[in-house]
């Protein structure tokens, strides 16, 4: 089986450091918060003046939302395409997400086609698939959500992290965080984490239980240092696709600075088709999204916005994951090339 993604994979390659951070945190008996999450956040500061860990992606986007003042009866604009909670985190505010279409050739928020209005309140551009979104021209707060593209150099001054197994920096489970170069911000999303609470039963808002663990600190910390090599290896076998895939009936995704290569997305004729006949010979695919959120139930119906239509029912990810070895990319394309010359015969 060649897998979309192998958190298995990657454990083997540490499970010595892995164990010993894990069995560390297990004998202290301090599982929430605590050193290993300080720590952890130093770490992940490097170039930002503060971060807070938090107990998932979707949580950091709440928070972060939260922080901004985001409330009822607001409106907060974000892409029609990508993964549930970036919609969700704004609508659980109270809050309406107004959707924007997307560029075509990047998959990200069209900076030119920002429904603005007298009620828009801030702006969650996502840098989906590890490509850095287009700079919004605005005084609107922005959180840019990079749960995709963990590692990038191109991050903003405000951004949402997660950490889920099959990220470019994945835990054993739920972890998130936000970076932020605004201290009051941080401030306040502290405080959201621990219930509003400063000092302990000492509540001054109505903030959430959404601390990060310490287990998936101690597991990240072990695996942060090995982000810019797995990154670099990402990228080689994005350029490694390119090649094997140009005489392929696809539309290839390009590179950007600051590129992290979450995922490998083409845009495929007979995208099912293909899909079922990788299937068939066990490599693994998935498509992100098959429905736009402005199309899901909670925000339908939503006006017309034909690329990320458009897109949905095209884009396929292939594996690009930095465990995967030549042959297996090879392997990949030449079943694709199968495939298409099967259908042409």
């Amino acid at each position: 089986m060649i897998r979309l993604a192998d958190p298995a994979a990657e454990y083997a390659a540490l499970a010595p450091e892995i164990d010993a951070a894990v069995h560390r945190v297990l004998a202290s008996g301090h599982y929430i918060l605590g050193e290993d999450v300080a720590a952890f956040e130093a770490e992940m500061a490097e170039r930002h003046a503060h971060a807070v860990g938090l107990s998932s992606g979707s949580d950091a986007l709440l928070a972060g939302l939260w922080a901004l003042g985001i409330e009822p009866g607001d409106e907060v604009i974000t892409t029609a395409l990508s993964f549930f909670a970036t919609a969700g985190a704004i609508a659980r505010l109270g809050a309406t997400p107004v959707f924007a279409d997307i560029d075509p050739l990047t998959f990200n928020l069209d900076p030119r086609a920002l429904p603005i209005t007298s009620r828009t309140r801030a702006i969650v551009p996502v840098h989906l698939f590890g490509r850095i979104a287009d700079p919004i021209a605005t005084d609107l707060p922005i959180l840019e959500d990079a749960a995709q593209a963990v590692g990038s150099p191109g991050l903003g001054a405000t951004c949402a992290l997660s950490f889920f197994p099959s990220k470019n920096l994945g835990a054993a489970g739920d972890a998130g965080m936000i970076l932020t170069d605004d201290s009051a911000l941080a401030d306040r999303i502290r405080l959201y984490r621990a219930q509003g609470a400063r000092p302990k039963y000492e509540h001054h808002v109505v903030g959430a239980n959404a601390r990060m663990d310490t287990l998936q600190a101690a597991i990240l910390r072990v695996k942060r240092p090995h982000l810019a090599a797995w990154t670099a290896r990402r990228r080689r076998n994005a350029e490694h696709y390119r090649e094997l895939l140009a005489a392929a009936p696809l539309i290839l995704p390009t590179d950007a600075p600051g590129h992290v290569w979450h995922q490998f997305v083409v845009r495929a004729p007979r995208r099912d088709e293909l899909r079922a006949h990788l299937r068939e010979l066990a490599i693994e695919t998935e498509v992100y999204y098959p429905k736009p959120l402005h199309l899901q139930t909670p925000f339908a119906p939503g006006s017309s916005l034909p690329h990320a239509e458009r897109a949905c029912g095209e884009v396929l990810a292939l594996p690009i994951h930095p465990h995967l070895t030549d042959d297996e990319l090879a392997q990949v394309a030449a079943a694709i090339a199968q495939f298409y010359a099967r259908k042409s015969g």
